[in-house]
């Protein structure tokens, strides 16, 4: 017979994937003398088990689930129904990996008309023991029985105005014994049944809600965006009830053992004086910050600090911890790893070093390279004037502008359609997250630093604000106002998540600087990781930056960039529309010295780090006029027939057009095919590096220029345009008396190349691949169109695991790539190799080259410190 159910005492953090990351939690913690409550948790395996039997629950499960309570009856002395002394306990979902979008908590399990007396008599607490029923009828129905918690919300309000009261505590047990009549009455009409008073029918319609909230829609939104598997389940723990609000004596709270935000080692987090725990996640009421706790309960206060402390070096990282104080006596209900902005996971890292805690190379696995993107963006300029509409909690640094939105449905369509909103609620739900993804930013009226809005943000690097309480949000009139203003759907606004703060209109950004923590973490990288990182940079401003963030030189400057300038395009187009071998002369001949000066700043930025120059690989066409719109002002000349010489001029101009226009321009005349028609192109190009390379060596600087011919398909192609580059090289040499370090490669971006590099590598002396042109000539794909029409509904589908144009296709593109290396050196043993796609910055595309044996990645510059690191982690993991 297959065990399902493990009591706390059984099991340890090693049973991750069977007790899910809460159950293993409370079993380590319970296996270490920690006070956890007693409970049992039903494992992962079991909610599989209800699946594949159709969404039923057997008999020998049942039969487990019930032994495991007849267990947890003795360990507490208390039965579950029992009026005289009840057993009441919470249940929750517990999948392997956190995920926002599974079941709420239900506490008070075991409540019922005779034991919520029962309660009232054992804590001479009436009015706590019909607080705690009502709040457990509103759950359970809830989260059970599929009743929207407005309806008990507008009753509860409608009663309190009635009695003129401010707040649930001024109620009385009577009042509380006639909202729960009112609660009964909303579960009738709306279920057409009485609320179960059976405890154990409680119990499994309890645990069934969990299995089924593995597949409800926010899991499955969740699961999508952090790469979750769906065959993992969900566990269930069943915990016996300890209380917060039996007075003030008792209490709840939240707490991270370091700063979330910042990563400062000091006590972060807030409670509740006489509460439950919703009531600090939820944020109905706004919580006291931790330390005040030392004031109000000293003894309470010194046995957390040397909890938090026990557990963090247990766990040997930083913990984020629900805890509960019933009548004096502190109760740890659950820790785990807690979420943290990028800034504060290095701050911690490194300091954890520095403590003994852990060592660098743990320092560095810790820092999920993609947070980095958090530290390598904007904040707001202080130097600007800020306007403070109104101020809430920080809780979420960054800083973001957008139009104003107040439902996340609008938030998704508005952000697909690439506008900058910022979502605004009274409090978010799991319900929002898709929202809260296509937001720049959230804001929230209620909640505290650990409710739902702050955590999802911190974890997505986000900007949050929550707690704003001054924002009366008007959702029927979509505004809301702060005192005498109102602001209205779709104005601007700018908010500052790192100090909670929200200003009417746009304010200007500044770029971010590295602390010293994060430069410290980079340098341990760099001595761990054995794979260079490169940077795609066009001009000297992103050479600059590259060398800035630490790049180890430019892995791929795409030239045709230099051309987009509006001061060079005329020349260009004169140089694409010459009838003539001379007039294409004259305009490369205007060109050559503008190109010259940009490889020149490239060369000084780079200080003598190696420079990879890919010469002109765009379709002609992107430089020319629109076709459509040409014909129009043909046809507008023709009709007035007022200017002869101009209709001449746009219609010659309209004819090159319709000779360059091709089918399939991705697939036509461009790359080395263009420097075989038009050599002059390429020989223009060539003379500007050398004489680039000339003058920036009389600065003293060293230049390494590597020219890379690129979309070479035959060995024939690279033959020829490598005569040419080095023709030109003698030319330069001779007419300056200079010699040049130079190397000549080519960008492997087709897949015949990787099929023949070994015969391509005779005329190479590195290969850069190029797997963005590479992922679409091996899918087939046109990236703009799949992009645009069908790849979303692939990855949503799983047809695909992930937008290949984003995560290197292994199984495919990898597979060329790793041909093409290992053909490529059977050929030079010492090929130089890397590739500088936009995989060059994402992290398993790191790992993936680092075992394919290449030499370097090349991203772009603000991917470098991200990079840097993710090239570290693969030398380690390795």
């Amino acid at each position: 017979m297959k065990r399902f159910v493990y009591l706390f005492n059984e099991g340890n953090s090693s049973m991750k994937e069977l007790l899910g990351g809460k159950g293993a939690n409370l079993a380590e913690m319970t296996s270490i003398g920690l006070p956890v409550p007693y409970g049992f948790t039903i494992s992962t395996e079991a909610c599989n088990d209800y699946y594949e039997a159709g969404k039923t629950i057997s008999a020998e499960f049942q039969e487990q689930v019930l032994a495991s309570l007849k267990k947890l009856e003795e360990q507490t002395g208390k039965r579950l129904g029992d009026p005289s002394n009840p057993l009441l306990v919470s249940v929750r979902s517990g999948a392997v990996f956190s995920m926002p979008g599974m079941m709420d908590t239900i506490l008070n399990l075991g409540m019922n008309d005779e034991t919520a007396e029962g309660v009232a008599k054992l804590t001479e607490n009436p009015r706590f023991a019909y607080d705690s029923y009502r709040r457990f009828i509103q759950m359970f129905s809830d989260v059970v029985l599929d009743v929207d918690t407005f309806f008990f919300e507008q009753l509860l309000e409608e009663f309190r105005e009635s009695k003129g009261y401010q707040s649930d505590p001024e109620l009385t047990a009577e009042d509380w014994k006639e909202v729960i009549a009112g609660y009964k009455g909303i579960v009738r009409k709306h279920t057409k049944k009485d609320f179960p008073q059976e405890p154990k029918d409680q119990l499994f319609l309890s645990i069934n809600s969990v299995f089924d909230s593995w597949n409800n829609q926010r899991a499955i939104v969740y699961r999508r965006l952090n790469k979750i598997p769906d065959h993992l389940g969900t566990a269930v723990n069943i915990q016996s009830m300890v209380f917060g609000n039996m007075g003030n004596d008792s209490g709840t709270g939240v707490a991270f053992t370091r700063n979330p935000s910042t990563g400062e080692n000091i006590l972060y987090g807030e409670y509740l004086i006489n509460a439950q725990g919703e009531d600090v996640v939820a944020g109905i009421r706004t919580p006291q910050p931790i330390h005040t706790l030392q004031a109000e309960m000293p003894e309470v206060y010194q046995q957390f600090v040397d909890t938090c402390e026990r557990l963090e070096q247990h766990y040997q990282d930083m913990q984020d911890i629900e805890f509960t104080v019933e009548r004096g006596k502190l109760f740890i209900l659950q820790t785990r790893t807690g979420k943290r902005t990028a800034q504060a996971a290095i701050r911690i890292a490194v300091e954890m070093v520095e403590e003994g805690i852990i060592d660098k190379n743990t320092a560095i696995l810790r820092v999920d390279p993609d947070q980095l993107n958090q530290l390598l963006h904007r904040r707001i300029d202080d130097s600007h004037q800020r306007n403070q509409l109104a101020k809430g909690l920080p809780a979420s640094p960054g800083a973001a502008t957008g139009q104003v939105v107040f439902d996340a449905d609008e938030a998704e369509a508005l952000g697909n359609d690439g506008k900058k909103v910022i979502l605004v609620r009274a409090e978010t739900t799991p319900d929002d997250i898709h929202g809260i993804v296509a937001a720049q930013a959230v804001v929230t009226s209620r909640g505290g630093m650990t409710s739902h809005a702050a955590v999802v943000a911190r974890g997505m690097g986000k900007p949050c604000i929550c707690g704003c309480e001054p924002l009366k949000i008007d959702l029927k009139n979509k505004q809301f106002t702060v005192g005498g203003t109102v602001v209205h759907h779709g104005d601007i606004i700018t908010i500052d998540g790192g100090t909670g703060e929200i200003m009417l209109g746009e304010i200007p950004m500044i770029d971010p600087q590295l602390s010293d923590e994060f430069q410290l973490l980079l340098e341990w990288a760099d001595s761990a990781r054995k794979l260079g990182v490169r940077a795609n940079a066009d001009n000297p401003v992103d050479a600059k930056k590259a060398f800035e963030f630490g790049a180890d030189g430019i892995g791929l400057c795409r030239t045709e960039h230099m051309f987009m300038d509006t001061s060079r395009l005329p020349i260009v187009q004169k140089m694409i529309l010459a009838e003539s071998y001379e007039e294409r002369k004259e305009a490369l001949e205007e060109l050559l010295p503008m190109q010259q000066g940009d490889f020149e700043g490239i060369f000084e930025a780079m200080q003598g780090l190696p420079a990879t120059i890919r010469l002109l690989d765009p379709p002609l066409h992107e430089f020319l006029p629109d076709k459509e719109e040409l014909l129009v002002e043909v046809t507008k000349l023709q009709l007035t027939e007022s200017n002869a010489a101009e209709l001449m001029e746009k219609e010659k101009l309209l004819k090159k057009v319709r000779q360059l226009e091709e089918f399939n321009p991705m697939l036509g005349l461009r790359g080395c095919r263009l420097g075989l028609m038009f050599p002059e192109i390429y020989e223009m190009q060539a003379k500007a590096i050398f004489y680039a390379i000339a003058k920036t060596t009389e600065t003293g600087l060293d230049v390494k220029a590597e020219i890379m011919i690129p979309l070479v398909g035959h060995v024939n192609e690279l033959k020829k345009m490598r005569q040419l580059v080095m023709d030109a090289a003698v030319q330069i040499q001779e007419e300056t008396g200079k010699e040049f370090d130079y190397t000549i490669g080519t960008m492997i971006e087709i897949p015949r190349a990787a099929l023949t590099a070994d015969q391509i590598a005779e005329e190479a002396d590195f290969f850069s691949f190029g797997t963005n042109d590479l992922t679409q000539t091996t899918f087939g794909y046109s990236r703009d169109d799949a992009e645009g029409k069908f790849l979303q509904a692939y990855i949503e589908n799983k047809v695909l695991p992930d937008n290949p144009f984003a995560v290197l296709d292994q199984d495919g593109v990898g597979k060329l790539v790793s041909t093409g290396v290992s053909l490529g050196r059977k050929t030079k043993p010492q090929l130089k190799t890397g590739i500088c796609g936009e995989h060059g910055g994402e992290k398993s595309s790191i790992e993936f080259c680092y075992q394919a044996g290449l030499d370097y990645v090349s991203c772009s510059p603000y991917r470098v410190p991200l990079a840097r690191l993710a090239a570290a982690q693969a030398s380690i993991r390795n």
